[in-house]
């Protein structure tokens, strides 16, 4: 294996002429350059890593979680119900105390044996708060856990406090082998999936071949080539002539062919998030006037699908605990009142002036430029002074998470958030607490009905508590300037055989795939 160790984070983009020329190419040239056997996939943009330990960014998901990093279990995100993976069965022995009943004969890539004591050293590492990994951030919160061997093939994972639904928090964790340094993140994760990674070479592709020792039911794949490029009409114009065999995610201009093209709710969050402990952000009014100054009705049909739902809270609507109340309350385009609340807030001494930065991120999804732009201009209009600043991944990861610098201007950041796993809980610590690593709201109220929600059991009760959470950060907080719940389009070759679903937005399973 060998991993080019050039700019982890540069995103290779085509230019107007490679368009061209890929339209110039007939199908049966295009399709004569693949490999036997092998798929290639275009992304929008390269990974930023790729240690198990953060498949659950979508970024690095789409290309290891269940195709080289797999789970315990598997969620299914239609309806939360959870079924076996690594792990056939499950039961409750106590309050705190989840057993597993492990897959036999279950190998590393590296050839070593899968034992419950290495997996339970796997979710040692991923929790680890020196390593930072985006599952613990994201999905497990203030919870403590840790697995524990019975036998080689008994799994005990003791969490504190109990947690009503630790098989389904086994969906998100990614297992590694416990040869994987617990040092530092790696770019050669050593999973049990279906393939390997073989070759990263930066700036350029990911090349994953196939694990022959893989326990699960074999496709006709035997390898996969990842490519990027970041102007959706160069992605679906690869995949229409065969250069490419699948686009998870293209634009809804290029959507335009009824026999490649799939559209599906794609559980991704659109919101800009408020910086509410810095001035002006600080004022309720005028967090209040961007989210009235904000005319977000004009661009569906025009910047973003005209099937985006509006959103009012972190998760879409199959999501227990959406609040779905509040989707009624969804806040007009006012402009006038938004051009009062600044006055009446400038008047009460806010600096209304303070300039204040939007950062989102280049190609994070179709149209982001443009609805941004759109954004900065309504927000001025109403007398705030927002100025756009576009970012590259890397650049836009360093004002993700805590700590933030102090010697910057106020942020609104454009973000986006998945949540496909059937609870809210994997969204509200790490987005909306006082000590969510991203979150800028800090409530006594909302941090109180957290807690409470997170270990409630399973049922009416629960759904209570988040739905009360999410009806104060927009009501009473006003926390953000909410965006929403985003539509995705793919386009499938010819040469394949597959189904976008809600899950392609943070995983694509090439084991699901096969090649006519």
């Amino acid at each position: 294996m060998s991993i080019s160790k050039g700019n982890l984070f540069s995103v290779v983009t085509a230019s107007a002429a490679a368009v061209l020329g890929l339209a110039l190419l007939m199908p049966g040239q295009a399709n004569a350059q693949a490999k036997p056997g092998w798929v290639t996939v275009v992304l929008e943009e390269e990974p930023e890593g790729l240690d198990g330990c953060d498949m659950n960014r979508s970024t690095m998901g789409r290309v290891i979680r269940q195709n080289v990093v797999e789970t315990l279990t598997e969620i299914n995100p239609d309806d939360g119900s959870i079924t076996p993976l690594l792990a056939l069965s499950w039961e409750r022995v106590n309050d705190k105390t989840w057993r597993f009943k492990l897959r036999p004969g279950v190998k590393w890539t590296d050839g070593t044996p899968v034992t419950a004591a290495n997996i339970a050293a796997s979710m040692s590492r991923t929790l680890d708060t020196e390593l930072n990994c985006e599952t613990r951030t994201k999905s497990f919160g203030k919870l403590k856990m840790k697995g524990q061997a019975v036998d080689d093939l008994t799994l005990d994972v003791v969490t504190e406090p109990a947690d009503p639904i630790v098989p389904t928090r086994m969906g998100v964790l990614g297992l590694v082998s416990p040869k994987t340094t617990k040092e530092k993140k790696v770019l050669d994760p050593i999973g049990t999936g279906a393939y390997k990674i073989e070759k990263w070479n930066a700036g350029q592709d990911i090349v994953a071949v196939r694990n022959p020792d893989w326990w699960g039911k074999k496709n006709n794949i035997e390898g996969i080539r990842y490519i990027w490029r970041g102007e959706s009409s160069v992605r679906a114009a690869m995949v229409k002539v065969g250069e490419a065999d699948f686009a998870p995610t293209i634009g809804v201009n290029e959507a335009n062919d009824p026999k490649m093209d799939f559209s599906y709710p794609n559980s991704e969050t659109t919101k800009l998030r408020i910086e509410m402990n810095r001035k002006p952000l600080d004022d309720v009014r005028v967090r209040m006037a961007m989210n009235l100054a904000f005319d977000r009705y004009s661009v569906l049909g025009t910047i973003l699908p005209k099937d985006s739902i509006h959103a009012t809270q972190i998760v879409v609507p199959s999501i227990s605990g959406h609040n779905h109340e509040i989707d009624k309350k969804v806040r007009p385009y006012d402009p006038v009142k938004a051009k009062a609340l600044v006055a009446e807030a400038k008047a009460a001494g806010a600096n209304v002036g303070q300039e204040v930065l939007i950062i989102a991120r280049t190609n994070h999804f179709p149209g982001i430029t443009e609805l941004m732009e759109a954004a900065m201009q309504q927000f001025n209009a109403a007398g705030l002074n927002t100025k756009l600043k576009m970012v590259e991944v890397a650049e836009w990861l360093e004002y993700q998470n805590k700590p933030y610098r102090a010697d910057r201007s106020p942020i609104l950041f454009s973000g986006m958030h998945d949540n496909n796993n059937g609870d809210a809980v994997f969204s509200m610590f790490n987005k909306m607490s006082c000590g969510g690593l991203q979150s800028f709201v800090c409530d006594p109220k909302v941090d109180e009905l957290i807690d409470k929600a997170t270990v409630a059991p399973v049922g009416p009760e629960r759904v209570k508590l988040w739905q009360e959470a999410m009806r104060v950060i927009y009501e009473d907080l006003v926390a953000h300037v909410w965006l929403y719940h985003m539509v995705g389009y793919s386009r499938v070759g010819s040469r394949i055989n597959f189904k976008p679903s809600i899950s392609t937005n943070s995983e694509i399973q090439v084991s699901k795939m096969s090649l006519k």
